[in-house]
């Protein structure tokens, strides 16, 4: 069965790559997560806006990742929650929370899904979340929470 990758899946491929998989794979597995989308000409038409996706995310080598990682470590992240008297957020913060929050600080765009954070971060105060950039480089990100 021929597929287009529509996110990056381990071990098969990025987004917008066409791909091979077996039709019970494909199927069952991939096409109802939303990883993939069945082949077709019109189809393939879409792997061009795909691609640039991934490409504005996409750290180009070692010395990009260096630069982002001087970047982030040098923000002033500061991420705004709702929290209860005692210091407690109403639910946590998530990586999506932290990426909008470095974006807004004036940071690079980042994916949520290179974002780690350290547990659950569910009380006001300072937290470090770490950004796998690229396989050598990791930046710690200093995060701020506040209640408001």
């Amino acid at each position: 069965m021929k597929l287009i990758l529509t996110r990056e899946v381990q071990g098969l491929g990025l987004a917008g790559d066409i791909v091979e998989v077996a039709d019970g794979y494909g199927r069952n597995f991939l096409v109802p997560r939303g990883a993939a989308i069945t082949w077709t000409k019109g189809a393939e038409k879409q792997i061009a806006q795909i691609k640039r996706a991934r490409d504005t995310r996409q750290i180009r080598d070692l010395g990009h990742a260096r630069e982002i990682k001087n970047q982030l470590e040098q923000l002033s992240v500061t991420l705004t929650a709702r929290a209860g008297k005692d210091g407690k957020l109403f639910g946590s913060v998530t990586t999506s929370d932290v990426a909008d929050a470095v974006k807004a600080a004036g940071g690079p765009v980042l994916d949520r899904k290179r974002i780690n954070l350290p547990g659950h971060i569910k009380t006001v105060g300072k937290h470090t979340v770490t950004v796998d950039l690229h396989p050598d480089v990791t930046a710690s990100v200093p995060v701020e929470v506040t209640a408001g």
